[in-house]
């Protein structure tokens, strides 16, 4: 089986401790900013008298004589309420009132963390309620926006007050559970991330600690009640009354997030009815936002200002007759636009799976998906994903298929997919596809990548899978070819794989095995 919840805390701690000293860094820069008149610090009575700490930044010509569209930032998992002040003055010149505060469990703010509960649904709109009695709001205008857990807030938001008009949802979740277990597979250090920060920074609730209690022991007893807690805290389950409400709504995500991946976004953006927009760069979790936080210059935030400017202040600026999904390649630095996220992947080839392959189970074979944050900011900053040698991976521990040499560039856009036949010796199994780009000497470097699991199959019986890997865009070069790899351990994520076990992969007749991989049209 995979590490330990104690084991999988301590590989974390590094990645938390970046978190908060990113934080630091993020609380000095704007520190000359927080000593002008326009920012105060005040307290905010939250949902059940909870004390949310909070600060209030205003245009420097407010004089009680005109009203101002507010925005409300709640703050991101584990970091404080001088998160967002450099973004919150800039805002503020731009003629905004902007209240950011410190979501309940963390810091100084008052109660438990909840993640999103309706304890947090029922804060946002005290602190609406708040900014419109003490601030010049206009509560005609009202925006929400936030990275990661402040995003997904602000969405949950959007679906239960009717007076969010607009949000900016920056690396954020719609899904919770297909973003940290999907393929029925825990995303071992994705939550053991979250589960150290919120130790470090927070007081998580009895019924937190008890969820990830029972995430990290695999209890498959506890399996619904775990899914249920978190369709319950997934904007996408309020898709509906999101499009009731009408709010207009901002996506913002990288490829290689490691803790909430783009596949959930995408599917959340489709269902959307009102205006949208979904904006996919190279990354991993918060990595594309972070300059914006230190006041630099940043896209994201660029595009989260027009998105507040034209919904919220009737600008003229065209983001709303660009088209509305926006993409950045993680080989190439131009942007491309399209209609929708269905026009991304303009086509799909096949790479057949044929034959008869066996593997033994419980073994990394050298091929899996990187580190969380370290793999997916290399391939950001120096196009340098996780590698492995395709042909020396040992092939008892690993199934391997490769395309034939592309004569032309092959542009990956969108959501490959697996389709396959598996035989388990066992009831219970993982297994991990990864898709690889193979140059001349056999070095693979990853493309995407995801886990399935599956329990209660008959032993000897083959059963089908189908597995949605990561959406991603990746430029393949002419001479190199795909190459798909499927072992069972990756220590991205728990496997359970009981000792001995071996997956048989076939490709029947009637019903051929494939990868299907997404292409847009050159």
């Amino acid at each position: 089986m995979g590490p330990g919840r104690n084991a999988l805390r301590t590989s974390a701690v590094g990645a938390v401790s970046a978190t908060l000293i990113a934080g630091t860094f993020v609380g000095l820069a704007p520190a000359a900013q927080a000593a002008t008149p326009s920012v105060r610090f005040v307290d905010i009575t939250g949902d059940g008298g909870t004390t949310l700490k909070a600060n209030v930044v205003t245009p420097a010509d407010a004089d009680g004589s005109r009203a101002y569209p507010l925005i409300v930032l709640p703050t991101s998992w584990g970091l404080p309420q001088v998160e967002y002040l450099a973004q919150a003055q800039k805002l503020a010149d731009s003629g905004y009132v902007v209240v950011s505060y410190n979501v309940r469990g963390f810091w100084q703010s008052g109660g438990q963390i909840e993640v999103a509960g309706p304890p947090d649904i029922a804060d946002a709109s005290k602190v609406i309620d708040w900014a419109l009695a003490n601030t010049p709001a206009d509560a005609r205008k009202v925006g929400m926006a936030g990275l990661s857990y402040g995003a997904g807030i602000s969405l949950l938001a959007a679906a239960h007050d009717k007076r969010v008009k607009a949000v900016a949802a920056l690396s954020g979740w719609a899904d919770l559970i297909d973003s940290i277990y999907s393929g029925r597979t825990q995303h071992a250090q994705a939550a053991a991330l979250l589960d150290g920060a919120g130790e470090i920074t927070g007081r998580p609730s009895p019924e937190l600690r008890q969820i990830f209690a029972d995430f990290f022991s695999s209890n498959l007893a506890k399996e619904q009640s775990i899914i249920d807690w978190g369709k319950k805290r997934s904007p996408a389950t309020y898709v509906d009354k999101i499009n009731t409400n009408g709010a207009a709504i901002m996506l913002a995500n990288a490829w290689g997030d490691s803790i909430f991946p783009p596949n959930q976004y995408a599917d959340f953006y489709e269902k959307l009815t009102g205006p949208k927009r979904l904006e996919l760069r190279p990354g991993d979790h918060a990595t594309t936002e972070i300059t914006g936080l230190l006041g630099l210059p940043n896209d994201v935030w660029t595009d989260t200002e027009r998105w507040f400017g034209h919904y919220l202040k009737g600008e003229n600026n065209g983001i709303d007759r660009e088209q509305p999904v926006r993409l950045k390649s993680r080989s190439s630095g131009g942007y491309e636009g399209y209609p929708d996220w269905k026009s991304v992947s303009a086509t799909n080839r096949k790479i057949a799976l044929s034959g008869t392959t066996t593997i033994n189970a419980n073994v990394n074979s050298g091929a899996d998906g990187g580190t969380i944050f370290l793999s997916s900011v290399l391939d950001q900053v120096a196009q340098l994903p996780p590698m492995a040698s395709i042909p020396l991976l040992p092939r008892r521990w690993a199934a391997v298929w490769q395309s034939e040499k592309y004569a032309a560039a092959q542009q990956v856009r969108g959501t490959a997919t697996l389709h396959t036949t598996v035989t388990s010796t066992e009831e219970s199994g993982t297994l991990v596809a990864y898709l690889y780009d193979v140059g001349p000497l056999g070095l693979g470097k990853l493309v995407s990548n995801a886990p399935y699991t599956f329990h209660g199959q008959t032993p000897g019986k083959p059963f089908g899978v189908d597995l949605e890997l990561f959406s991603t865009a990746y430029d393949v070069p002419a001479g190199h070819r795909l190459a798909l790899v499927v072992d069972t351990v990756d220590p991205l994520y728990i496997e359970h794989n009981p000792s001995g076990a071996q997956l048989t992969f076939s490709s029947p007749r009637h019903d051929p095995s494939y990868v299907s991989v997404p292409l847009r049209e050159q």
